[in-house]
């Protein structure tokens, strides 16, 4: 084929590849979001919409897969368009376990439907951590749609807050468990919750890092939460007079 020519095949299938893409994003966004308001609302119906969506998630999700390997196979790709495909096979991943987190969600809707059991004054706790972890979700995403790295460079300190939430609701319910104010079989499910929502924000994290490293070719470093939290207090400290 000649190289005009491979070129523009190549171009054709980078295009619709980062069309797949956004859709997949924004079903795998729309599900959480689902998921959040039948949680909070305890509706069966809108559990079963976030079902359906997962399976669309779970299809386009192949279908990448298979533009991908067809994109490396036929045309060889290099430099930027390689990364865009290799980073697109990787981020099609957590896209495929948000959504999958959302059907999650939806299954402990109708589990707590089930047994008449969630406590309405842990909603706002739910929505706190839910629009924290959409936020961090929807940044991400934006950031991969319009190749903008600089949006997502601080996305580890973002995933921070979403943690330390994490371990707030964590400690407060093992303790309403443990006095006996909150029933056993609730607290568990609150907990899969909040587990939940802290995985989800990880992900966004993944995306966030690969698209730097898509539209840069950077990869920014790992630190554990634990390391970034010393080096923030040791800061704090030497700037205290």
């Amino acid at each position: 084929m000649p190289q005009a020519a491979e070129r523009k095949a190549l171009e054709k299938g980078l295009q619709k590849l980062n069309e797949n893409m956004v859709t997949l994003a924004e079903l795998a966004e729309l599900s959480i979001r689902k998921a959040v308001d039948g949680l909070t609302r305890l509706d069966p119906e809108v559990a079963q919409e976030v079902f359906t969506l997962d399976q669309e998630v779970y299809g386009l999700q192949l279908e990448i897969e298979r533009t991908c390997i067809d994109l490396l196979a036929l045309h060889a790709p290099v430099a930027r368009d390689l990364r865009t495909i290799t980073t697109s096979l990787k981020i099609t991943t957590d896209l495929d376990r948000i959504g999958r987190y959302g059907k999650d969600l939806s299954e402990l809707t109708l589990q707590f439907r089930d047994r008449h059991i969630v406590e309405r004054e842990d909603v706002a706790r739910i929505l706190e951590m839910a629009d924290r972890t959409i936020s961090m979700v929807d940044t991400a995403i934006e950031a991969f749609v319009h190749r903008n790295a600089e949006s997502v460079r601080n996305i580890i300190e973002v995933d921070d807050a979403v943690d330390r939430l994490h371990d707030e609701n964590f400690k407060d319910i093992v303790r309403r468990m443990t006095e006996g104010k909150l029933n056993i079989d609730t607290g568990a499910r609150y907990l899969l919750v909040n587990r939940y929502f802290e995985r989800i924000a990880d992900h966004a994290v993944n995306i966030g890092l690969r698209v730097v490293y898509m539209v840069t070719g950077d990869w920014l470093p790992r630190v554990r939460a634990a390391d970034r939290a010393k080096r923030r207090d040791e800061g704090s400290a030497k700037s205290t007079p």
